[in-house]
């Protein structure tokens, strides 16, 4: 079938499933959500982003303990739908590329964990809310196989940090598999971006700027394959059950 003819096929259905999903949402937790929404952008954009003068005077006054002060404000502030590359250029200008590689990957991931085991705690979850039969394939799928979506989301820089975050905790994707997806795809990008920030203080090399281009490039094939892999093999996904989770379990899995 021509691609030209492929595209509107995709967008009707996924027009379809669009309805019929907002048609099984409650009134009042769709209100519930769009309010939760509104409260993460608002903080997300009324924060101030502090300035290197600020990190600066905060680093003296808090002398020793300024890294775990970091790590700490890195992780809770990204929980919001905050520009992450803000911490991770400042993890470089303050630590170096060593100490802040570490801070900057180990603060992303508990922030990227802590949104997926809050959004489990509450019952955030697409499957408890609505059913349809694209939905429920890709749920099983990403319960099934989630750490190669998790790995090539993470890998490609222009998609936002907090909409990975948010769009797997609403997913049935298991909680080890997304943690180690998340460092490995967490790395590449962040390193590079924590050593250009060090860098700013001397020589810039172009390398860096190319290593944004080859992650994105890595983790557009590795969906691609994903994708052509689950349309090949529908059948496969739609097989696994999702089993129904405890009301206190945050695993993402059976307990």
């Amino acid at each position: 079938m021509p691609a030209a003819t492929r595209i509107p096929q995709v967008l009707r259905g996924a027009w379809s499933a669009f309805v019929a999903t907002a048609r099984q949402v409650a009134l009042r937790r769709l209100a519930w959500t769009t309010a939760v929404i509104a409260c993460l952008v608002a903080v997300a954009l009324l924060v101030p982003v502090p300035s290197a003068v600020q990190l600066r005077d905060w680093a003296q006054a808090l002398g020793p303990w300024f890294p775990v002060a970091f790590l700490v404000a890195h992780t809770v502030v990204t929980v919001f739908p905050f520009p992450r590359t803000a911490f991770t250029l400042a993890a470089g200008l303050l630590f170096g590329p060593w100490l802040g590689v570490l801070l900057a990957v180990v603060a992303s991931a508990l922030s990227a964990v802590g949104v997926l085991v809050v959004m489990r705690v509450f019952g955030w979850q697409l499957s408890r809310v609505v059913r349809h039969p694209r939905l429920d394939s890709l749920d099983a799928r990403l319960h099934q196989r989630g750490w190669p979506a998790v790995v090539s989301l993470r890998l490609i820089p222009a998609i936002p940090f907090s909409v990975i975050n948010y769009a797997a905790g609403a997913s049935a994707v298991r909680l080890v598999p997304y943690t180690a997806a998340t460092l490995v795809g967490l790395l590449p990008g962040t390193a590079a971006v924590v050593v250009l920030g060090d860098a700013l203080t001397g020589e810039v090399s172009p390398l860096l700027f190319a290593v944004s281009a080859c992650t994105a490039a890595v983790g557009a094939a590795l969906l691609v394959y994903e994708v052509r892999s689950h349309r090949s093999h529908p059948s496969t996904a739609e097989a696994v059950v999702v089993p129904q989770q405890d009301q206190n379990c945050t695993c993402g899995g059976p307990c």
